[in-house]
């Protein structure tokens, strides 16, 4: 089906975006993440990337348009041939889903106020909607442009969305806990106090309204009445748990219950990325896969450094590639020590043990025994184990020094200094003891020291 391209909304607070030009002419083809035009608002000006695969069809706006937020510029179409039939079913410009709510207000029952619209923004270049967490302003508040009005969740962060405007809320359009489509109006803000605000869910029917007597202009409204809610608890309650909808939605596909990240201390708001984690916690998970225990409110975080002249290690690297023919990063030398080392000092003979490398600037991926592996040949990779290790190669860089954050693992750094490599370990005590954490440390410094000895 045909995938409409909306101006989106690279500000809290941007009502419209300059199309400074076009980076896909009608009848391209284009790939999910290909950018398609430059838009400038009044911070900066960015590319905007292709949600879909197909072919650039009905562009509706050109370069140098100010085009609405949330407004369709372009198509995507399925393939070239479907170009006219894509533009008789998916029409740029035509009306945005809250636009038939605002349309010939006056002659409605449901007649929206007048005043600034707030859109749902797009947080992300690859959003398409946003899950409103709570509302932090209730209809009929007065608000300046700096205050929080509402906090939004993606598949990446919750952010705070500002209103933007000074007045006062005289439409909440979206509930609490409602998935909202990018662009779409999800509040209104008057200049002058509403005599009746409304409150209502995105695309409902339902009508909420909130007299505001000229007496409470100096005191704060009463509160709106509270829905029942369907999922979790109430905003700010003890007993939610903040997660975005990516990962809530990928949890209950796998059978994963988030209440087990929750027991374990793991900080909220859950993404993605804590998946991983939250299935070795299942009752599902495989066994014989070594994974450190997630870090507790009772845990400590510990620090051990290490300094090691760096020529043993050249040398080798050196020997390697001149008469081995052998040209590896030092890093994928390196995680092979570091996983024997650390089956050494925790005696986890008989389990599989991950490590995964990781630069200043990307990751390189999760490798499985790699101390079990020749050198020669690549490491399978574990994509979708927790790591027993992170090993974090900053050696390329100008850093000398570096403590990490071991939530989930422990999490060893290699700096270089002059003719010296400095190493660190940072990790909680529910990971490692000190013994153990001591023996892995200088088990790994040896052999960095010494490569060629301990490998023969």
């Amino acid at each position: 089906m045909p995938h409409d391209v909306i101006m989106p909304a690279l500000g809290m607070a941007q009502d419209t975006g300059l199309i400074v030009s076009w980076l896909k002419k009608p009848g391209d083809a284009v790939k999910i993440g290909d950018a398609l035009m430059e838009v400038e608002t009044d911070k900066a000006v960015m590319e905007v990337e292709a949600l879909a695969d197909g072919f650039l069809v009905v562009v509706s706006a050109q370069a140098g348009d100010h085009v609405p937020v949330g407004e369709v510029v372009a198509v995507i179409a399925e393939s070239a041939d479907a170009a006219s039939a894509d533009a008789s079913t998916s029409v740029p410009g035509a009306a945005r889903p809250h636009e038939a709510q605002t349309t010939n207000a006056d002659s409605k029952p449901d007649a929206l106020p007048s005043g600034a619209e707030i859109v749902m923004p797009a947080l992300g270049m690859a959003q398409d909607t946003g899950l409103i967490v709570a509302w932090r302003k209730k209809p009929g508040d007065a608000v300046a442009a700096g205050d929080i009005l509402l906090e939004v969740e993606t598949d990446k962060s919750v952010m705070e969305v500002e209103a933007g405007h000074d007045g006062f809320v005289a439409a909440i359009l979206a509930d609490a806990q409602q998935a909202v489509p990018v662009g779409s109006v999800i509040a209104i803000i008057s200049a002058e106090k509403p005599e009746s605000a409304v409150a209502r869910g995105h695309q409902s029917a339902t009508i909420e309204a909130y007299e505001v007597p000229p007496e409470a202009a100096a005191k704060p409204p009463p509160p709106a009445p509270q829905k029942q809610p369907m999922v979790d608890s109430p905003p700010y309650s003890d007993e939610r748990i903040l997660a975005s909808p990516k990962t809530r939605r990928l949890a209950m596909e796998k059978g994963l219950d988030l209440n087990l990240l929750v027991e374990h201390d793991v900080p909220q708001p859950y993404h993605v990325s804590d998946l991983r984690l939250l299935e070795t916690l299942a009752p599902s998970t495989k066994s014989g896969i070594a994974s450190p225990s997630p870090a507790s409110a009772g845990s400590l975080p510990m620090h051990i450094g290490a300094r090691v002249a760096a020529n043993g290690c050249d040398e080798f690297i050196s020997w390697l590639a001149k008469d081995g023919d052998v040209r590896m990063e030092p890093r994928l030398i390196w995680l092979r020590f570091a996983t024997a080392a650390f089956r050494q000092a925790t005696g986890l003979a008989d389990k599989t043990l991950v490590v995964e490398t990781r630069t200043v600037r990307k990751t390189d991926g999760r490798f499985a025994d790699a101390d079990r592996a020749r050198l020669s040949k690549q490491v399978s990779d574990a994509p979708d184990q927790v790591p027993s290790i992170v090993l974090r190669d900053f050696s390329g860089s100008a850093i000398t020094a570096a403590t990490g954050s071991p939530t989930h693992s422990p999490v060893l750094t290699v700096c270089r200094e002059q003719t010296d490599y400095t190493v660190s370990l940072d990790y909680q005590t529910g990971q490692l003891d000190e013994e153990q954490a001591i023996e892995f440390v200088t088990g790994f410094v040896d052999r960095l020291g010494e490569p060629l000895r301990h490998l023969l």
